[in-house]
């Protein structure tokens, strides 16, 4: 059987977007998004909140520093990756984050913002 690895998140950022460079040039973005999950469990309301970091390439990079913003709702389709790295103490670190194959730019109400250079799929 194959493999599949295919993530969507609608979400807020919870922080303005940070942009770097590879040393071969390469934009890189980078912001977290709170991922929210509401329910009711005995009569009463619950929610839930995972904060995913997103990751970016790109131009489409370059374009989320642009235009979002802490507070910014996106609609982000990916691929899951795990980073992993050892502290200077020596002991093992690993956190999963979304690599993003295509982010959407949402307006207030939801709605995907219909302009093509706000709608990044690469």
């Amino acid at each position: 059987m194959g493999e599949y690895n295919k993530v969507i998140l609608l979400g807020n950022l919870t922080r303005d977007p940070d942009l770097r460079y590879t040393p071969t040039g390469t934009p890189i973005c980078e912001f977290p998004l709170a991922v929210h999950h509401r329910y009711r469990l005995n009569d009463e309301n619950k929610e839930e909140v995972c904060y995913i970091d997103i990751v970016v390439f790109g131009k489409a990079g370059e374009r989320s520093k642009s235009f979002l913003k802490k507070g910014s709702q996106v609609l982000v389709d990916g691929r899951l990756t795990q980073k992993r790295w050892e502290t200077a103490e020596g002991k093992p670190r690993s956190k999963h984050e979304v690599v993003a194959a295509t982010v959407q730019f949402l307006d207030k109400n939801g709605a995907i913002v219909s302009e093509p250079e706000k709608n990044m799929h690469f």
